[in-house]
């Protein structure tokens, strides 16, 4: 019986530090990993997982971050693929004209990104449009700007600018050993280590949980709702601008089209990491994981010859999965609180 104790003991404490709901996508994610490492010899390669695995989730973690603090406020932004577009074309043209420089490019796109961004927070927080009508209507309008600002609605090709498609191609710490570290998986760590400081440490961070938990509570308590709302959604529409950028230099061309699709694959990842669908709960950590997870399972599905249909259909139930738990656990706290409330 003390044995039992000692050894429950380190256990707890691994919970307690990992966290239960993180526990449950690291074990989810090393299933995946056993399961698809005894199919395909390849898997486990660091070609594959730093060239592959790594540089597919860079762009989709970069959207999932953003995401995040918009599901965390009780928001939603379907149009982060559509945003990531519009950047991609607008880097693509600055770098290729005869005065731009990579650093324009970026600088470019990511103004881009916050312009769309902060009119999709205009849009919510002053006309008060539902979140999921005004970002599905800028969906359809961002994607339709891409294909206007770009040259007859063609691709911008980018390839002979080695010194942006660095950002998508380029290594650190290369050798005939080591195939490197992608620079695109650097650029995805340093943002979402920013979004969770600025999600765990900052005011706004703490403004955006209390305003998906009880608006009403947060209003009272002197957050001024509007400037959170255009925040969150500056915060996504800038990050859906990097990953744009990240898109186009990683496939040398900056189309109307790149990230099509990417936004419902950033939502399932969110509420895969446990965010609620009413706001107030979620993290960028869990995010992460949920990505890493996601990556893996389309990673493994290429690598062991699963068609693409199949993959979509996979994302899909996976989106309802995580949601449906999502409801589950918000309804069960419920229920807790009020069995709380009805013995006091």
């Amino acid at each position: 019986m003390k044995q039992f104790s000692e050894i429950r003991g380190p256990v707890r404490q691994v919970v307690r530090f990992v966290g239960a709901e993180n526990l449950s996508l690291l074990i989810v994610l090393a299933l995946e990993v056993l399961v698809i490492s005894s199919q395909s010899p390849f898997f486990l390669g660091q070609r594959n997982l730093l060239n592959s695995l790594g540089q597919n989730i860079a762009v989709l973690g970069v959207l999932a971050v953003g995401e995040s603090v918009v599901i965390i406020a009780g928001a939603l932004d379907i149009s982060v693929g559509s945003i990531a577009g519009i950047s991609g074309v607008v880097a693509a043209l600055v770098v290729n004209a005869s005065w731009g420089r990579m650093q324009y490019a970026l600088i470019a796109g990511l103004i881009a990104g916050l312009i769309a961004g902060l009119v999709n927070g205009s849009i919510v927080a002053f006309l008060r449009v539902n979140p999921i009508i005004a970002t599905l209507g800028t969906f359809a309008a961002f994607r339709g700007v891409a294909f206007l600002i770009a040259p007859n609605g063609y691709p911008v090709g980018v390839g002979t600018r080695p010194d942006f498609t660095w950002l998508g191609s380029g290594r650190l710490l290369q050798s005939d050993a080591f195939v490197g570290i992608p620079i695109i998986m650097v650029i995805l760590i340093v943002v979402a280590v920013l979004g969770h400081v600025l999600m765990r440490y900052t005011d706004l961070g703490r403004s955006v949980y209390a305003l998906g938990g009880n608006a009403t509570a947060a209003r009272l308590a002197g957050i001024n709702l509007t400037r959170v709302r255009l925040s969150i959604y500056a915060i996504s529409g800038t990050l859906a601008g990097l990953g744009g950028i990240l898109l186009a230099a990683r496939t040398t061309s900056g189309a109307p089209l790149n990230g099509q699709g990417m936004e419902l694959q950033a939502i399932t990842a969110v509420f895969l990491g446990g965010a609620a669908t009413t706001g107030g709960k979620g993290a960028v950590t869990a995010t992460m994981l949920a990505v890493l997870i996601l990556g893996v399972l389309s990673n493994g599905m290429n690598l062991l010859g699963v068609q693409q249909y199949f993959q979509d259909v996979a994302t899909g139930l996976l989106l309802i999965i995580s949601v449906a738990i999502a409801q589950w656990r918000s309804l069960r706290a419920e229920r807790a609180r009020t069995r709380v409330a009805a013995v006091g």
